[in-house]
């Protein structure tokens, strides 16, 4: 395949994330509604997060399968692997829990007072909804760019058809993600501008162009668990967030109505892949 045609294969895949980013643009201030669109995204990252999880310890089982079958010396690669997903893991949840922190310090010392009110297409760092759903779309940006990695391996083994499925499959994963990324947006005094729409949308989507891209010259299952194990901290930190934002709602009906909503959504994508033969 040409480098245009892995190009358009990620780029369908990454870049319907922008399908669900215009939710972030709703004026309703419902209280139930933002609280359902709050849980909604609890929902989907918590099938992200269980996808994730699950997609990253595919090559360590593989691994310890390998060395209780073998020696004791084969036990040392096993222990090197677990490490690295444990490191990559901590990595990813405290490195937004210490960036989070230092922006809210900066916000809140006013430094980022012209920020805030700026021009539209800004990300706003220093608001709340702001912050937390550029955090949401960097967490999702490292679990799609393993993504990438994927559809760029099966593409450049000649497997186009298995690649054509993970398109498809990662390209509705992604419509839901959008929706979760500015579903904190929704509702706010003010409306985020469609220039912060689409800084979003290329946090979150465009690290699937780029892992097709390195898939296709570059297979290493290390590698793509590293940034599966990352993915999952920073998607762990936003869902504690994100539960916060609940409480202060309430803890009613909405909450478990919109959780289900966004976990069903997130296995229905799946589903869709696995009914491939994927």
């Amino acid at each position: 395949m040409s480098l245009v045609n892995f190009l358009i294969l990620g780029a369908i895949a990454g870049f319907t994330i922008f399908l669900g980013l215009p939710i972030g643009r709703l004026r309703s201030k419902s209280l139930r509604l933002m609280s359902l669109l709050n849980a909604i995204t609890i929902g989907v990252l918590v099938f992200l997060l269980w996808d994730v999880f699950s997609h990253a310890l595919e090559p360590i089982d593989a691994v310890l399968a390998d060395a209780t079958a073998g020696t004791s010396a084969s036990w040392l690669p096993s222990i090197g692997l677990v490490l690295v997903f444990f490191a990559s893991v901590a990595v990813g949840l405290l490195s937004l829990v210490a960036y989070d922190r230092w922006v809210a310090r900066r916000a809140e010392a006013g430094s980022l007072a012209a920020v805030s009110g700026s021009a539209p297409g800004i990300l706003r760092l220093g608001e709340a909804p702001s912050r937390l759903a550029f955090l949401i779309a960097v967490g999702i940006g490292l679990h799609n760019f393993s993504e990438g990695l994927a559809i760029g391996q099966s593409a450049a083994n000649g497997q186009i058809s298995l690649a054509v499925v993970l398109v498809i499959g990662f390209g509705l994963h992604n419509a839901t993600e959008g929706f979760g990324i500015t579903a904190p947006l929704a509702g706010q005094g003010v409306r985020p501008s469609w220039g912060q729409l689409a800084i979003l949308g290329v946090i979150g989507g465009a690290p699937t162009v780029v892992g097709t891209l390195l898939g296709s010259v570059f297979v290493n299952d290390v590698v793509s668990m590293v940034f599966l194990a990352l993915a999952s901290g920073s998607i762990l930190y936003v869902i504690v967030q994100l539960l916060g934002v609940a409480r202060r709602f309430g803890l009613g009906y909405s909450l478990y109505v919109g959780m289900l909503i966004g976990l069903f959504a997130g296995f229905a994508t799946d589903f869709v892949v696995t009914a491939a033969g994927v």
